[in-house]
């Protein structure tokens, strides 16, 4: 079981960072009462193999109070238990944190004891010493965007697979009924021949074989498909680099029953072939 404590400077991008373990299929717990971990750690090693407790990860931070002995009780209960953890701390400069609360207009936990928002960060950062020390792991994300922190907790906790780095839907649709608004890339295939002008073929769709052989019996379908190929296997590593962890392919034909069915299908095997996770859904097939 892999079971992290994230801690750290409020408005450090705690948050942001158990975003991303949960893309990597972590089930993330803020702000979980001190007291609570071991029981909880206990419930999820009793769990075994067979649940959704094999990747946890807590937060925990100011919020609890200052001073961190729970923690630290609770951590040698973890020990006494042979729960293995690891401690993730999250840390920034003084002058990015305050920037950061200037600019969401967020009140730091601090400043409702009566502290300055810059007197609060210098607090926080003295009581936070002792976890810092026992920390297995530091992030300071004063100069990492959101591709660079996405990067950095792939190579911490990641195990390196193109399905753990991005998932990709593949989505078939008809033109006349517009586009899908949560495309990333739109690839249009209405140059291909079209079954619906066939007696036999309108009624099918493209998840029939018979429509499958029509349209792949022509020599553009073969070099429209080689040409996507190598598009999408140079973008899916360059987008991963970006920090996008779900990229969404339409693909359009004029009613979304044949044309483009048939190629999502195609895509979404390729995809698949190459280690992503693929999902594929055929918007408007049942339309026609």
């Amino acid at each position: 079981m892999d079971f992290i404590i994230i801690s750290g400077l409020s408005g450090a991008g705690k948050s942001s960072i158990a975003a991303h373990l949960e893309d990597l299929g972590f089930y993330c717990v803020d702000n979980l009462p001190v007291s609570l971990i071991p029981d909880f750690a206990a419930l999820c090693m009793a769990g075994g193999g067979s649940g959704n407790y094999e990747r946890v990860a807590l937060v925990t931070d100011i919020r609890g109070g200052q001073s961190f002995d729970g923690l630290f009780l609770a951590l040698e209960s973890l020990e006494e238990m042979d729960c293995e953890y690891k401690i993730l701390f999250v840390e920034a400069d003084d002058e990015v944190i305050i920037q950061r609360y200037k600019e969401t207009r967020h009140a730091h936990p601090l400043t409702r004891q009566g502290y300055s928002l810059a007197e609060s960060v210098k607090r926080e950062r003295l009581a936070l010493e002792a976890v810092r020390q026992r920390a297995t792991h530091i992030i300071n994300t004063t100069a990492l965007n959101h591709a660079k922190l996405r990067s950095e907790i792939l190579r911490l906790f990641g195990d390196g697979s193109p399905s753990e780095s991005m998932s990709v839907s593949v989505i078939s649709f008809g033109f006349k009924y517009g586009i899908p608004i949560e495309a990333d890339l739109v690839f249009d295939v209405r140059f291909l021949p079209n079954p619906f002008y066939i007696p036999a073929l309108r009624h099918a769709t493209g998840l029939d074989e018979s429509v499958r052989s029509f349209l792949f019996g022509y020599d553009q379908t073969h070099a429209f498909l080689k040409h996507l190929e190598q598009m999408l296997s140079f973008l899916l590593p360059e987008y991963i680099k970006e920090g996008k962890s779900a990229l969404v392919i339409a693909i359009g034909c004029t009613g979304g029953q044949h044309r483009s069915v048939a190629i999502t299908r195609a895509i979404s095997d390729f995809i698949r072939q190459k280690g992503y996770y693929a999902s594929e859904n055929h918007r408007d097939m049942t339309r026609g």
